[in-house]
This record gives C-alpha cells, structure tokens and sequence, in this order.
C-alpha cells in the first residue's frame, strides 16, 4: 500500500513538472509584437506618411548640414560648435531609430516586428536619449565657462577635455541603455502581444510582460534619475549663474552678446526637456493614448528637425557661415 502510494506521489510529481514545464514553453511563446500605431487614421494616413517622410528628409539635411559647416568653416572650430556636431549626429541617429520602420507601420496601417528587433529598437532609442540629454548639459557647462570664467575657458575647455566628455556622454548612454536592455531580455513574455503605439517604448513593452517587472520599473526610475532628472538641475544651475553674471555686465549690447551665445542652447534644452517631462513624468494614466502618441511624435522626429533650424535662426556664426557656402556655391554656378 505504501508502496503504491509513493508510486502515486512520483505519478503526480512527474505530471505537475509536465505541466509547469508545458507553462514555461507557453509563456516563451511570443516571438512577434504587433505595432498599431495610427491604425485609426484610414484615409489619411497617406497624408501623414507624406508628413513624417519630408520631416525626415528635413531632419537628416539639416543636421547633416550643421555637420558639414562645422567641418569646413575654421571660424567655427570652437567647442560648442563641437559639441553641436555631436547633438547632430545624435539627432540624426535618433530619428533613423525610429523613423523608417513609423513610415512602415503608417502606410500599412500596422506593422509587426520580432522580440528581439524591438527590444533592439528600444535599446538604440534609449542609448541616443540618454547621450543627448548628457551632451545638452555638457554643452551647458561650456557656456557656463565662456560667460561665467571667460579667462580661464581656453587653459579649462581644451581640445583633449571636449573629446573626453564626448567619449563619457556617448559611453554612459550606451551603457546605461543596455542595463535596461539586459533587464528587459530576462523578462517572460507570453501574451498578448499588440501595443498600441508606434515603436517599442519602455511602458508599452513592459506592460506585455507576464513576470514581475518591479526591478525593472525602480531600475528605470534610477537611470532616468541619471540621464534626465539630474542632468535637467545641472543645466538649471548652469543658466543661473549665467543669468546673474549677464545681470552684472554694465552695457545693453554686452548682455545682448553674452546672452546669444547661449539662447540657441537654452531654447532647444526647453523643448527637448519640456517634451520629456510630459512623455515620462506624467503619470500614464493620466493623458490619453492619442496625447502620448502625438508628444512621442514630436520628440523622436519634430525635436530633432527643429535643432538646426533654431541654431541656423539663433546663431550668428551659423548664419555666417551658411552665407559664405551659399556665395561660394553662387561663384562656383558663374564659373560653370
């Protein structure tokens, strides 16, 4: 009896390591994520893949422009030009993250993507947010040096200091993005698989999640601490220094002159900021799906379009040199 009884232990053991077994293969399940995007648009989402397209194109000349000014105009090699090669380069790579599958996902209304391809995509993203928002505080403290410690902004922001906080801004993003990656990859994802969004944002991924993601909601939390919370305070701390230093000086054409060197940067700090704050700050459940979509929207493709326009608009130097291209260009059409 106590035999058969054992017997009937081992039976069940092994059936309930059957069953957990069958559990864990069925919650592995999910290889594909289904993208909906603006699935709502029906006839107009030609308009709006017309839209995102000449964005795009607009994003990638502009700051591929900005890029090719910088390198060719030796009136322009200062730091904070350098640094604004870097803000391109991260503008252009964001937007390319995201941009080419949105068009996708537009004109056929949905799009569906692998696991891996949009925990990749999510990876990327997050890498060039995070580089962006270190590079904007950088490029912060330089303007704090110029205005603030003119006479010692040569011996301090030297050519081997501005490669070495590029080297930490473009290391820490990436580092700090793949933490999160590494997290998220450990996680069980069995059902369902549709967000209805236009590319793989943290909540909407995590949401699909069937394991705990606590860890990963405090982890994300510390790291936004990081690359948002604290460098948003340091650029705050920087502009008010420089705000009371321009106070200071006598004359209204020198605080004109002090204050343009940084109004680009503080304009483009507010939006992108401003957009961030409202898109990961704001709790999800209070703005509506359609609301998120749109500031989304706005930070992954009209942000990084409107970064050199506001520095062609906003910057002398800029608009010299644009204007010396144009006459050269102008020259080199008469000689043909």
């Amino acid at each position: 009896m106590e035999a058969g009884a054992a017997g009937d232990r081992l039976l069940a053991g092994d059936s309930l390591r059957q069953d957990l077994t069958i559990d864990m293969e069925n919650q592995t399940m999910v290889t594909e994520i289904i993208l909906l995007g603006f699935h709502h648009l029906h006839s107009m989402r030609h308009l709006l893949f017309s839209i995102i397209l000449v964005v795009y194109c607009l994003t990638i000349s502009g700051n591929v422009l900005i890029i090719v000014l910088v390198s060719c105009c030796r009136h322009l090699h200062f730091p904070m030009y350098f640094f604004l090669t870097q803000m391109s380069i991260s503008d252009i790579l964001l937007t390319t993250s995201i941009a080419p599958y949105m068009l996708s996902i537009v004109n056929h209304e949905g799009g569906i993507i692998s696991l891996k391809a949009c925990i990749t995509q999510h990876y990327f993203f997050c890498a060039f947010e995070a580089s962006e928002c270190l590079l904007l505080t950088v490029m912060s403290y330089d303007r704090y040096l110029a205005i603030c410690n003119p006479l010692q902004y040569n011996s301090v922001m030297d050519h081997a200091l501005c490669i070495k906080l590029i080297v930490i801004c473009w290391l820490l993003g990436f580092l700090m993005a793949l933490l999160t990656a590494i997290s998220i990859t450990q996680l069980v994802f069995c059902g369902p698989n549709i967000i209805d969004h236009f590319f793989c944002d943290i909540d909407p991924l995590l949401n699909l999640a069937c394991s705990d993601t606590l860890i990963i909601h405090i982890e994300a939390l510390f790291l936004c601490a990081i690359v948002l919370i604290t460098p948003f305070l340091m650029v705050i701390v920087s502009y008010v220094y420089i705000a009371l230093t321009v106070a200071k000086i006598p004359s209204i054409s020198g605080k004109k002159k002090a204050f343009s060197t940084c109004s680009s940067h503080l304009t483009v700090v507010s939006i992108y900021y401003g957009t961030l704050i409202s898109i990961y700050t704001v709790p999800t459940n209070e703005i509506s799906l359609s609301t998120s979509r749109i500031l989304s929207m706005f930070f992954t493709v009209v942000t990084p379009m409107l970064n050199p326009i506001i520095y062609s608009l906003r910057n002398n130097d800029i608009r010299d040199a644009l204007k010396k291209i144009n006459t050269l260009w102008e020259n080199l059409k008469k000689l043909q």
